[in-house]
């Protein structure tokens, strides 16, 4: 119960987040929509960073995933292209949390403190790897575009927000592998 009801809590707080902004939503809001009082989601977290920590983190643990198992794959077109097809999964589960960052991501990444440092620190392991075994300049810049072009999934434009997840799979992993110049998926038009 206690499980369902931190969901609950957790799913609320996102969509307030997601359409009025982190700073401007209040725990009383969030108390409010679920017919709690602000007392019992104090019970459930002791703060609203708390409770946007409890957001992000799945989103950051599941990043270190596929970093963590890239640093395990020999660098290769096929690997790559299955590393960043990961990654844009990872992306595309978390969609939602793109507007929260669209709308004050200042006030976002200051909360959750700590943890925008490990982002940083995965994503230079991303990198790396992306840009492959003796990378040249161009291959690092190569490396952070092609994330770049993954991030455009979170769908923080008006215009990509009615965009499936799967043409959005198609089209960003096509792009992402033309910006490392590895070609598109097999069996796609490039």
């Amino acid at each position: 119960m206690v499980s369902d009801t931190r969901s609950a809590i957790r799913e609320v707080a996102l969509e307030l987040f997601a359409q009025h902004g982190y700073e401007k939503t209040s725990l009383r809001e969030i108390a409010e929509r679920l017919g709690m009082t602000k007392a019992a989601l104090y019970y459930h977290y002791p703060s609203k960073q708390a409770l946007l920590l409890s957001i992000i983190e799945p989103l950051i643990a599941e990043w270190k995933t596929v970093a963590d198992k890239a640093s395990t794959l020999p660098h290769g077109k096929a690997n790559v292209r299955l590393v960043l097809r990961e990654c844009l999964d990872v992306l595309l589960g978390y969609r939602p949390i793109a507007a929260m960052f669209t709308r004050d991501g200042a006030a976002v990444l200051q909360a959750i403190g700590p943890l925008y440092e490990d982002l940083l620190e995965i994503m230079r392991r991303l990198h790396a790897w992306l840009a492959g075994p003796s990378p040249v300049t161009a291959d690092r810049i190569r490396a952070v575009a092609a994330t770049e072009v993954l991030g455009a999934a979170l769908g923080w434009s008006p215009d990509m927000a009615g965009v499936s997840d799967d043409e959005l799979r198609g089209v960003l992993l096509d792009a992402a592998l033309a910006v490392l110049r590895q070609g598109p998926a097999p069996g796609r038009n490039p």
